[in-house]
């Protein structure tokens, strides 16, 4: 059985992991573990961390929903948003269980594990730390701003990351999934605010530098704005070194398929456009790299899920053969 530990947040992670699902649900094929950013503080998550002191639960609840059984009810339970209500407008029905489910429990972990059992998903998801941290980054025109949201909004580039409170550990269970891994991968994401906050948790990169995983990086397919315009495939490796340190990523995978000109169209309105394979500027960076059409159908430029699992699978079969050499 292979061990795959997927790492980020967002519709990113969600897509991998409705890649993944088919194969984790064959229980003597795969072992699957997501671990998931907790620095949202936007919509719905932003408002129940205020009101409720509560871990941002949105991300965690894709992840969850990606791995349930497709179009059941209380798959589309926990999605559904109220579009009305004084108080519930904006929220979705599963942030507001996972919210109530951990003050009934007393623990945001606790939670999530129960609500993955009641949407029968497959695999484990664990937040990447129990605290309620707050994501703070350092500009290249030396302002400082703190909060995943204005982060998301910023102009000038991005330097670096932290959290705050800097000390805030992962679970033990997030360690133990680390070290047993044949495959860890990064993203697919938003870079600065899905993937590189997981690394910022103590004790969550030097278990991957350790681990002898394979460790592979999924290169977003388009710009992001207020995170990575102008970054190519290497700045992305790059950003996740300096925030994870070496031997963080092994393997590049990147997409060949060109954006369609409708889905171009699509994007020029807020000027983003297709990362920059730079393939050589990766091996002299020291990474192996995939590279495959991995975009999938629609206007909206998203990773097909098929796709990138079975690139995923690929890379968890080369990472077992290593661990066992």
């Amino acid at each position: 059985m292979l061990r795959i530990v997927a790492i980020g947040g967002g519709t990113g992670l969600s897509t991998l992991l409705r890649g993944l699902k088919t194969f984790a649900r064959q229980s003597d094929v795969l072992d699957l573990t997501a671990i998931v950013t907790v620095t949202d503080d936007g919509g719905s998550s932003g408002r129940l961390r205020r009101e409720f002191d509560v871990l941002p639960p949105g991300d965690i609840r894709n992840c969850m929903v990606a791995l349930s059984e497709d179009e059941t009810m209380l798959t589309r339970l926990f999605q559904y948003r109220f579009t009305s209500g004084h108080g519930l407008k904006g929220h979705s029905f599963g942030n507001l269980f996972l919210m109530a489910l951990t003050h009934v429990t007393g623990d945001f972990a606790v939670a999530v594990k129960e609500s993955s059992d009641i949407l029968a998903s497959a695999g484990c998801i664990y937040p990447a730390t129990a605290a309620n941290v707050i994501l703070e980054a350092e500009l290249e025109n030396g302002r400082i701003v703190r909060g995943e949201t204005r982060i998301s909004r910023s102009r000038s580039p991005i330097k670096t990351l932290r959290l705050f409170p800097r000390v805030c550990r992962p679970l033990p269970e997030t360690l133990k999934a680390i070290e047993e891994a044949d495959l860890i991968t990064l993203g697919p994401g938003s870079l600065f605010t899905s993937i590189i906050p997981n690394l910022l948790v103590q004790g969550i990169a030097p278990a991957i530098r350790k681990s002898r995983a394979l460790k592979a990086c999924f290169v977003n397919l388009m710009w992001q704005p207020g995170e990575t315009i102008g970054f190519r495939a290497s700045d992305h490796l790059q950003a996740i070194v300096r925030h994870g340190g070496p031997q963080t990523v092994d393997v590049v995978v990147v997409n060949t398929k060109p954006i369609t000109p409708r889905q171009r169209k699509k994007y020029a309105v807020e000027e983003t456009q297709a990362v920059e394979n730079d393939c050589e500027q990766l091996r002299n960076l020291g990474v192996d790299i995939v590279a495959a059409e991995l975009l999938g159908r629609g206007e909206i430029v998203r990773h097909d899920p098929d796709r990138i699992a079975a690139i995923a699978m690929e890379l968890a079969h080369k990472g077992a053969l290593r661990r066992q050499a």
